[in-house]
């Protein structure tokens, strides 16, 4: 009788953590998140985490969806398509209705792939495919895909703001960038850009190196040297961007570089003092705008985030953009169902925390917004990483300036 009283007890217990569990999966709105947790880029997953929280946490203060709260659920993809793939299956064995991906344009066009092969086989299991920094142009031109919504510029429009910000006495520039879809992207735009905007600038030379193998650049600072490049154009991220800054200071390497990543954590440190007023990167904020703008909004932002005391700048102020758009699209649309989200998320405009415009462009799904290129300095009212050094605006692009015609030929489901 002991033994079935327990058992009736556990059944009972066992009931009410299901209850409870349903009735908190009905109370939120799960997002799985995709990302690397562990490996060399480890410490970038942990970063995007914490910011994509923060951001997240701020459009839940401010009512979330249909009176719900967005909750992130973490997967570690350890930057492989393959493991993202298998953290996919989770999700939707788990009828998350939304994906979020944002480290690695090589997972994203395994993901892009991934959910639309998905939700052509189940109709009434669909996922949406949120892409937060995934930039290779090639993902919302010819790789386009009704299910995928990038809110992040592409390379094409980074690269854009980049050699529009340009200095006028840059003459010869070195190329140095990762060797997959996103460096490859860039080296090609560079290129181009560079061709259309500023012909004068001559490229002295170029290297693509392999992703996060390469742990002593000081080859390659030998032949950026040797080349009499007067900058580096470089997009290398993660450790690939750390160990190329340090092999420059190692070798008193006198050149401006122009960068992608310099902004994203760890960057800062890796520069210190010997990047002083040498280190220009291009992004879609930074720390110090809402200062240098008097934007209320902006300054209040940054302060709430340093309070977390992350240790790092909030350069993706995109994240907050994202949790906006999509809250303000399941609004509109008055359910979390994929199909009907991303017709809401078409076209949808909002305005980011400094009080510019940005768009979701329906015709590709590419987030339309400005840039800017700033520069490290001192000194600055918000300095990064506790370096003592901040950036400083040195130019902005507006989202006119940056949006591009688009190659993409959507196919919709229908319902669309």
């Amino acid at each position: 009788m002991h033994s079935l009283r327990l058992l009736v007890r556990g059944i009972l217990v066992a009931g009410l953590m299901l209850f409870g569990t349903a009735a908190s999966a009905q109370d939120t709105i799960k997002i799985g998140y995709v990302d690397p947790f562990s490996g060399a880029f480890a410490a970038s997953g942990d970063a995007y985490l914490k910011m994509l929280t923060y951001a997240m946490n701020r459009t839940n203060a401010a009512g979330g969806a249909l009176g719900k709260k967005f909750e992130l659920v973490a997967f570690d993809d350890k930057i492989q398509p393959a493991e993202a793939l298998i953290a996919l299956k989770s999700i939707t064995d788990q009828n998350m209705p939304f994906v979020l991906q944002c480290i690695g344009s090589n997972v994203a066009a395994a993901m892009i792939e991934g959910v639309a092969r998905h939700n052509a086989r189940n109709p009434n299991n669909r996922v949406l495919f949120l892409n937060c920094s995934a930039l290779a142009t090639e993902l919302t031109e010819d790789k386009c895909d009704f299910w995928h919504f990038r809110f992040a510029g592409n390379v094409t429009q980074r690269v854009a703001a980049l050699v529009r910000g340009l200095p006028k006495d840059m003459s010869t520039v070195y190329l140095i960038n990762q060797d997959y879809l996103y460096g490859q992207g860039v080296a090609a735009d560079t290129k181009k850009f560079l061709a259309e905007y500023r012909p004068e600038v001559k490229i002295v030379g170029e290297d693509l190196v392999p992703l996060g193998k390469v742990k002593d650049f000081s080859p390659y600072v030998a032949k950026i040297k040797a080349s009499g490049a007067k900058g580096i154009i470089t997009s290398n991220w993660g450790p690939d961007f750390n160990q190329l800054i340090k092999a420059g200071n190692d070798s008193g390497l006198d050149v401006q570089y122009y960068t992608f990543a310099a902004h994203l954590v760890g960057g800062p440190t890796a520069v210190g003092e010997g990047g002083l007023n040498r280190v220009i990167a291009v992004t879609e904020g930074h720390d110090n705008i809402g200062a240098e703008n008097g934007i209320a909004k902006a300054e209040d932002f940054v302060k709430g985030w340093r309070a977390t005391d992350p240790g790092f700048d909030y350069p993706w102020i995109n994240f907050q953009t994202m949790f906006d758009m999509l809250a303000a699209a399941i609004n509109k649309a008055g359910s979390t169902d994929p199909l009907k989200v991303a017709v809401a998320l078409e076209n949808i405009q909002t305005t980011d925390i400094f009080g510019r415009p940005a768009t979701m462009r329906g015709a590709d799904h590419q987030l339309q917004s400005p840039f800017y290129t700033a520069v490290l300095t001192k000194p600055v009212k918000n300095d990064s990483e506790k370096t003592g050094l901040g950036w400083k605006t040195q130019s902005m692009s507006t989202m006119e300036q940056l949006t591009f015609p688009t190659s993409c030929k959507m196919k919709r489901p229908s319902g669309s």
